[in-house]
């Protein structure tokens, strides 16, 4: 039996050192009024982890662990006003920009690896997800005439599914347009859908010696230069390979270098898919199955609306919806670290659902993830904290 408990024990595993110096540079602590960017931070995981509803839920959550806070780091629970203000006023880049270090250091530790592909360009997925906002309550998030929304664009890796880059705007910014600014690393493969099918976007990727497999849209205009053999005993559903040359007057000034056109059978959806690339040497089923990937980026915007607190905001300025945004992905990091270093396959949906059931719970982290079902059921006992269930 471990002295602290569960939650105690997962929050040890952020390096707060790396989040003091973030504070320090971003001057974050400056007026906090006894409630410092830590003690933030902490609140807002614990919003995620228990899905807290509200900010008087997280308030009477936190105050339901007394005895248990010093070892969060925390002299004291806050009050629903403090939680209020600093989600209002605290910048929050400071919470983006630990995501991003947490996301390196963590993915290091856990030694994520897909080896499927046997290609050395690293692998990443590309897509945007919306998330709905009233317009009366979110005034500044104007989608539709009766609508709200905010759109985030996100860069995914393949390698453990997590975000390398997330660009959130709001939700008329098109797919192409939150696309230029993602960071672009040479020799790479981004994998996207017909929603990307820009010219200028795929020549700006092209210039930086990043490939692309992209979905392409069925009235653009070329000509076929060369058809390339297609393999005979298997792989049956390529129906295409070969080398092409824009023709219409925009798309080749945009892109006036060669293409190569793959078209594959959907068995699934009983459709034909046409794909473009600038990857010359891979062979057509690799292309494919490139983009077949492409599904992994839909299972994590599933996993992140469904099992953490993201669909609904517990304040309504702009700033308290990114600072809930982005402490949710510190959550999803956290809990794929987490399944990764455990012996026992948990689905995440499950583990998600055990840990906010036993958050205040005294019992060994590791022995738990690796062997939850061999303790009695009384040695997990729920908890009711506060109003939250």
């Amino acid at each position: 039996m471990s002295n602290l408990n569960l939650f105690s024990q997962i929050i040890s595993k952020i390096d707060r050192n790396s989040f003091r110096k973030l504070v320090l540079e971003k001057d974050t602590d400056k007026h906090s009024k006894g409630y410092n960017s830590w003690s933030h931070l902490i609140s807002m995981l614990f919003c995620q982890f228990s899905k807290s509803q509200s900010v008087r839920d997280i308030s009477n959550g936190l105050r339901s662990a007394t005895g248990n806070l010093n070892h969060l780091g925390i002299d004291k629970a806050p009050s629903k006003s403090t939680v209020s203000y600093q989600n209002k006023h605290r910048d929050w880049t400071l919470f983006r920009d630990f995501y991003y270090q947490l996301q390196n250091q963590l993915t290091h530790l856990a030694g994520f690896r897909q080896t499927k592909f046997k290609i050395k360009s690293k692998i990443f997925l590309l897509d945007s997800t919306t998330i709905s906002l009233c317009l009366s309550l979110f005034d500044w998030a104007k989608y539709k005439t009766h609508k709200g929304a905010v759109k985030m664009h996100t860069l995914l890796d393949y390698d453990g599914n997590l975000p390398a880059y997330i660009n959130v705007t709001n939700g008329k910014t098109a797919d192409n347009k939150g696309a230029y600014e993602i960071p672009l690393l040479a020799n790479s493969v981004i994998v996207a859908d017909r929603y990307y099918n820009d010219f200028s976007l795929l020549n700006v990727w092209d210039s930086n010696k990043v490939f692309f497999v992209i979905r392409h849209k069925d009235n653009i205009r070329f000509e076929s230069i060369k058809e390339n053999d297609l393999p005979e005993d298997k792989h049956q559903h390529i129906l295409k390979d070969e080398v092409i040359q824009l023709t219409g007057n925009q798309s080749k000034n945009k892109y006036p270098k060669r293409l190569r056109r793959v078209a594959i059978w959907d068995d699934q959806n009983n459709q034909t898919i046409e794909l473009i690339t600038n990857q010359m040497s891979w062979t057509a089923n690799t292309i494919s199955e490139l983009y077949k990937s492409r599904w992994q980026i839909e299972i994590f915007f599933r996993e992140i609306k469904q099992l953490l607190h993201i669909k609904s905001f517990i304040g309504t300025t702009q700033n308290a919806v990114m600072i809930q945004i982005w402490t949710a992905l510190i959550t999803i990091v956290i809990l794929k670290f987490l399944k990764e270093i455990a012996k026992y396959a948990w689905q995440l949906s499950n583990l998600v659902a055990f840990l906010r059931l036993n958050l205040f719970v005294k019992i060994d982290l590791h022995k738990w993830l690796d062997k939850p079902f061999d303790h009695p059921p009384n040695r997990l006992r729920i908890q009711t904290q506060g109003v939250l269930f």
